[in-house]
């Protein structure tokens, strides 16, 4: 077994990385720290996450085989402002609902379509 920090990092092919980043900076906090031609390095507050917004690859809203990625909430009674601050920063509630009482997500659409879900466990 390779000892590792588990699932840190996820590339994003994206249509425009300053949109990406406001978009994600608003919902979810990230931090830019590494800037390349087409390319931000974010990550996310008090985490060891890493998310890079690519507009030099193609394809971008494409899952290519990947149905999701998610942000675990800290609180259950947080989700209702997750889905608020998701549409004020221009993306769009798919579905949500409970996978037993006290135990929220919610499956929203990013700009470029990504589904991510936001949930508590």
């Amino acid at each position: 077994m390779v000892r590792t920090y588990g699932l840190t990092h996820i590339n994003l092919v994206v249509r425009d990385v300053e949109r990406s980043l406001r978009f994600y900076r608003q919902v979810f906090g990230v931090e830019e720290y590494g800037r390349t031609e087409g390319l931000v390095h974010t990550r996310t507050p008090g985490c060891q996450d890493v998310i890079t917004f690519d507009e030099q690859a193609s394809g971008a809203g494409e899952s290519r085989g990947i149905a999701h990625f998610g942000f675990r909430l800290v609180s259950p009674g947080d989700i209702d402002a997750a889905v608020d601050e998701v549409e004020q920063a221009g993306g769009k509630l798919l579905r949500r609902g409970e996978f037993s009482p006290g135990y929220p997500y919610a499956y929203i659409a990013d700009p470029d379509g990504y589904e991510v879900e936001i949930w508590y466990e």
